[in-house]
Parts: structure tokens; C-alpha cells; sequence
């Protein structure tokens, strides 16, 4: 599957539950050093986070027009080596953890076959008005893992 986001090359391949992507890194992504910004990480993350959903046959905006909205309640980085303007890298992103409200993901980023960076995130499922409710049901048959 390819895509292009934002002038970004994008390449999604995923299983259920599980899922790789692939991103190239923009000049306007990296610091003076010339490395990746620390930040575009979570950016990645988010972005794995949707082609994941996407390859379930969800969306984000389905959810929201449906009512279920999902903030990022928690978000780890830790940072191993550093990603350079142009590197092609892929982010691999899974499910590891669903309950009724929340779900949390795993990701690792990768140059080659050098891990540069891994993280963690949990998204909360809240309503309109901020208050957390259950995700539905049909949400989450589709996206896996549950404990």
C-alpha cells in the first residue's frame, strides 16, 4: 500500500493487531545537528497509530463522528540513535494492551536493521463532553489484544 502524507512517503504493511510503516525523514523534521527533532517521534508514533486503525478498516473520523473520541493519555520515548534527514525508516507499531477505555501501543523505530528509538503510548476514550466512556464494541473486535 503506497500513500503519500504531507510530502512525506509514507508505505503501510500490517497484520492484525500489528503493523509496519515506513517514513522518509524531511529536512524540516531535524534540528541544527541535522538529527530527527526528538518530537517527530511521537508524530511518527500518531502516524503509525493510523495506519494501524486504517488497516483494521477504521478510521479516526469515524470514531469522532460517532462520538468516541481518543486522547493520548500517557507517552513514552526512548531515544537509542539518531535518525538523519533522508534516512528511510519504519516504524513498527502494535496493539499491546486493550480494556474497556483505553488501549495501548508499542513502537519501534528502525534504520535498516539498527533500532533508533522504541515507545509506548495509551489512548483514553472520552465523549464530547471530556468524560471517559467504553470504547464500542465493534471498535474493538477489530483492533485485537485485550486483558
Amino acid at each position: 500500500m503506497n500513500q503519500q502524507s504531507d510530502s512525506n512517503e509514507t508505505r503501510a504493511a500490517h497484520s492484525e493487531g500489528s503493523g509496519k510503516i515506513e517514513i522518509r525523514v524531511r529536512y524540516a523534521e531535524t534540528d541544527q545537528m541535522g538529527f530527527l527533532h526528538h518530537a517527530n517521534y511521537l508524530v511518527y508514533f500518531e502516524q503509525a497509530r493510523t495506519e494501524l486503525l486504517r488497516s483494521a478498516g477504521l478510521t479516526y473520523k469515524t470514531l469522532e463522528e460517532a462520538g468516541f473520541l481518543l486522547v493520548l493519555t500517557k507517552a513514552e520515548v526512548r531515544y537509542r540513535l539518531p535518525a538523519r534527514y533522508d534516512d528511510l525508516l519504519t516504524i513498527a507499531t502494535q496493539v499491546i494492551r486493550t480494556t474497556p477505555v483505553r488501549i495501548e501501543h508499542r513502537y519501534e523505530v528502525y534504520r535498516d536493521s539498527h533500532l533508533l528509538a522504541e515507545g509506548t503510548t495509551t489512548l483514553a476514550c472520552i465523549d464530547r463532553q471530556g468524560k471517559i466512556q467504553a470504547l464500542p464494541e465493534w471498535f474493538m473486535n477489530r483492533i485485537g489484544k485485550s486483558t
